[in-house]
């Protein structure tokens, strides 16, 4: 879209031209996997955020990690961008090739490489996504659970350290990586972490690869944690008369220490939109979705638990959804909450806020932004994570409207300063990308900024790997 960037984001600065010897040399080792067409490039250069589209200047398809190493190192050795692409599902513009360059396709690494289903780890090439996983390893009776609602790639998650709605039983991509195999900005190839459950071996550069969004090398190989599938799952809706009431009840139940595995909130305009998009007939009043997983009397417990404090809040019409495929058209709904919002404002782009903030201020925090929202007149509505403390507005704003995108960004500021002095984050999962750079700053602090700053050019010194993503140098 048109609109101009909101001021926190640095412009992006002159890019990077692929120069015709690396060109020649791309096209000799990759053939018809090295591309420079306008339309592939062009879906190389949009993802889901509400930037506009920023083209690579070629894409390479990737098979391994030799190819990947391959490029790297004629990018380091022609001072060329290289930017990791999953699927594009990204919302903060992290795959956008705002310096030029190479876009590097990790979608053909899509294999399972190990199952040690005894040791309940996994380890997979980079383009293998969340929904693939779980169907290949579904005889072993494990799963993986971490579900940002999109069918991400799992090198993708690792980069961004997505989460989700199963994030406050089971924790993020953070707690779930074990090990990496990653290629450098100068085309070495290493390994990190093992499959030990824990080590205390060095500097834990797993954990320093996993959330830095391609901007420190590439994944290539990512070793995850499983999980045995629970004996009983159990989902269930209730409504409440408020966003606020849906909110203290959650606050409740997990200061009880409810072992909940998933429950996510939606407003009211956030259930008309799925309803309408998916067909189905939800009161149209704020909603908690509910999951609980364990042994059949332990999730009989927790649901008599939660449903009594709902009670306590004004939740009513607890409704169960007792069927596997019950449950999947409820959840299935709840990730299309994205595209039903724009399904029903026709010709509007989604700038979407990622605040998470201590449990204990979670009422506060949302009770503003609703406050602010209703005011400020723009369509919107309200998804979160609200047992991990996270939750979205997605602001509809219209393409030919640069006044209502500018608006959404100042409502976002808002709401993230409000955030960070609540002792928040400005994103709980989505990462920093090109749409949060500023807010990192006042989030962390300058200082731990050059910090990292420090770290990236010690890294990447000829500042290739995802330029000009999280912060600039």
């Amino acid at each position: 879209m048109n609109a101009p960037l909101p001021d926190h984001i640095h412009p992006a600065v002159k890019p990077r031209l692929v120069p015709a010897a690396m060109l020649a040399s791309l096209r000799e080792r990759f053939g018809e996997r090295c591309t420079t067409s306008s339309a592939v490039r062009e879906q190389h250069g949009r993802d889901e955020s509400p930037f506009p589209v920023t083209p690579p200047e070629v894409v390479v398809f990737c098979e391994s990690t030799d190819d990947v190493a391959a490029v790297v190192r004629l990018a380091q050795e022609h001072a060329v961008p290289v930017i990791p692409f999953g699927v594009g599902s990204s919302l903060e513009g992290h795959l956008l090739a705002v310096q030029g360059g190479v876009s590097v396709d990790l979608g053909r690494m899509d294999k399972v490489l190990r199952v040690n289903a005894e040791d309940l780890t996994v380890t997979v090439q980079p383009g293998v996504t969340r929904e693939q996983l779980n169907r290949e390893i579904r005889e072993t009776g494990l799963f993986f659970p971490i579900d940002p609602g999109a069918n991400a790639t799992l090198g993708g998650m690792a980069a961004t350290r997505a989460s989700g709605t199963n994030a406050v039983r089971y924790g993020t991509m953070r707690e779930n990586v074990l090990a990496l195999e990653v290629v450098t900005a100068g085309g070495d190839i290493v390994r990190t972490g093992t499959r030990a459950k824990k080590s205390s071996a060095g500097y834990d550069l797993t954990r320093l690869f996993v959330g830095s969004e391609g901007t420190l090398g590439v994944m290539t190989a990512v070793t995850l944690k499983l999980y045995p599938l629970p004996e009983a799952v159990s989902a269930a809706v209730c409504h409440f008369p408020s966003v606020d009431a849906a909110v203290q009840a959650t606050i409740q139940v997990i200061q009880m220490g409810v072992p909940i595995a998933r429950c996510e909130l939606l407003d009211a305009n956030a259930v008309r939109y799925v309803n309408r998009h998916d067909k189905l007939a939800l009161r149209e009043a704020p909603m908690l979705l509910m999951e609980f997983h364990g042994s059949e009397a332990g999730v009989k417990e927790q649901a008599e638990i939660v449903q009594s404090i709902a009670d306590d809040h004004g939740g009513e019409g607890f409704q169960w959804a007792t069927t596997p495929e019950e449950r999947t058209r409820l959840w299935a709904a709840r990730h299309r909450a994205y595209f039903a919002g724009m399904s029903a404002n026709p010709g509007t782009r989604t700038v979407t806020t990622d605040t998470c903030v201590p449990i204990s201020r979670l009422a506060e925090c949302i009770g503003l932004a609703v406050t602010q929202a209703d005011e400020a007149g723009l369509p919107y509505y309200i998804v979160g994570h609200v047992g991990d403390g996270n939750f979205h507005i997605a602001y509809m704003v219209r393409e030919d409207r640069p006044d209502q995108r500018e608006l959404a960004e100042r409502l976002n500021l808002q709401l993230v300063t409000h955030a960070i002095s609540l002792e928040g984050t400005c994103t709980g999962e989505h990462g920093i990308g090109l749409h949060k750079m500023g807010f990192l700053v006042d989030e962390a602090g300058l200082g731990t900024v050059d910090l990292m700053r420090t770290v990236k050019r010690a890294l990447d010194p000829k500042n290739i790997m995802n330029p000009g993503k999280i912060f600039t140098l």
